[in-house]
């Protein structure tokens, strides 16, 4: 055999044999989509030689992940790690043989600047859409100020100290009901796999609802979606504040975290895979006014129309469908003129939404809920109990009036 048949025959071996050694699926074929999130909205406890456990629930499935976390609100730099992500079991238990460790550019810890945040290297882990988690996270020094979720309505777990992350029992020291420093989960989804990010306040982030049940609105959409073999390749992102407003940043309880405008390309515009964007949000803006005693925080609905039409204008400049849901009863409007007057912006705020022609799809949601003969109220099935926050009940209606033709007419 002459010297160019053997350079051909070589070639021939070592092409098979990389062949034979790829994936079957390549990279190519899959992206990566955000899954999950929690937005940072306020500084809590100091942490020191801790293990916090943290339980999330997927919107996507994927066959590997990779996790944010952030430093948002912290006066300092922090350490994080390490760092594990496991199937969760029940209460703090983590599934036999599931647990994997994360890395940061190939480090088990990393250090947030204040004001950062870290994207953790990819880590290769089948998981399914409605799976819950398990993030575990070491904190082996002070951390300063945490940044947190104020409101999570799920149980996360500590330690009194030591580093537990890879413990399929936990050593529960205490419970507590907020995020610590985590804030996203992505995963590598197939290539046409995309996902709505639904930015409001507390009745996007589930107040009302029962927790550890998973039924906010946005999760009961995130099933919907999935019982659909056609939109099952679509995540449901909640970046949901609890008391935020679209104009003004909150400046502690109740109305929290940065306005939807200086968030909205952190927190809705810039996820990965995100080709769809609900707002519901607005509602704050109208209250802070009988509850806030600053002449900037009293805002009429054109202001905050406006607002809304900067968000409109954010998103068509990313090429990024917005949808534009109308606000929902917030108490009987009787026997008091400032709740006259709220009631009255909320009413002019949901005329413009439904007849504006500015959004690219209306959901209805306060037609879904109020009550026909009250229409200032929640229909009583569909009422919390506070007046302001949905049920259960009235979750599931929200997320089932929702008409799933939309993914398609807005491609």
């Amino acid at each position: 055999m002459n010297r160019s048949r053997l350079r051909h025959a070589a070639f021939g071996v070592l092409f098979c044999f990389l062949a034979s050694a790829l994936p079957i699926q390549s990279v190519a074929d899959e992206r990566w989509v955000a899954s999950w999130a929690a937005v940072p909205d306020s500084a809590g406890p100091p942490l020191q030689a801790q293990t916090v456990r943290q339980i999330i629930r997927t919107s996507l499935g994927g066959s590997s992940l990779r996790i944010r976390l952030s430093n948002l609100l912290g006066t300092g730099p922090v350490i994080i790690g390490p760092v594990h992500v496991a199937l969760h079991d029940n209460g703090a238990a983590i599934v036999p043989g599931s647990d994997h460790a994360l890395t940061f550019g190939g480090k088990s810890a990393v250090t947030i600047g204040k004001g950062d945040s870290a994207l953790s290297d990819p880590v290769r882990m089948k998981v399914t859409a409605l799976q819950e988690l398990a993030v575990s996270l070491y904190l082996p020094t002070h951390t300063g100020p945490a940044t947190m979720h104020g409101i999570a309505l799920r149980t996360g777990y500590i330690t009194r100290t030591g580093d537990a992350t890879a413990a399929q029992v936990f050593p529960v020291g205490a419970t507590f009901k907020n995020r610590f420093f985590l804030t996203d989960v992505e995963v590598l989804a197939d290539a046409d796999a995309h996902s709505i990010v639904i930015v409001g306040d507390s009745i996007t982030d589930g107040v009302g609802s029962t927790e550890d049940t998973n039924r906010r609105w946005p999760d009961a959409l995130a099933a919907r979606l999935q019982d659909d073999p056609a939109l099952a390749s679509i995540a449901v992102v909640n970046a949901g504040i609890s008391g935020n407003r679209i104009l003004k940043d909150g400046p502690g309880q109740p109305f929290m975290g940065p306005s939807v405008l200086s968030r909205f390309d952190r927190d809705a515009l810039s996820k990965p895979g995100v080709r769809w964007v609900l707002i519901m949000a607005g509602i704050n803006d109208i209250s802070a006014a009988g509850l806030l005693a600053g002449h900037n925080d009293h805002v009429s609905e054109q202001q905050i129309i406006e607002g809304l039409r900067v968000l409109i204008n954010r998103a068509h400049e990313k090429g990024i469908k917005i949808w534009g849901a109308t606000l929902l009863p917030i108490n009987s409007a009787k026997g008091s003129a400032r709740m006259e007057e709220a009631e009255a912006k909320r009413q002019a705020v949901n005329a413009w939404i439904r007849t504006a022609g500015a959004f690219d799809a209306i959901v209805d949601f306060d037609q879904v809920v109020r009550d026909p003969a009250h229409p200032e109220r929640f229909w009583p099935a569909f009422d919390s109990g506070d007046h302001l926050h949905p049920s259960d009940a009235g979750y599931a209606a929200m997320a089932a009036s929702l008409d799933l033709r939309l993914f398609s007419m807005n491609q």
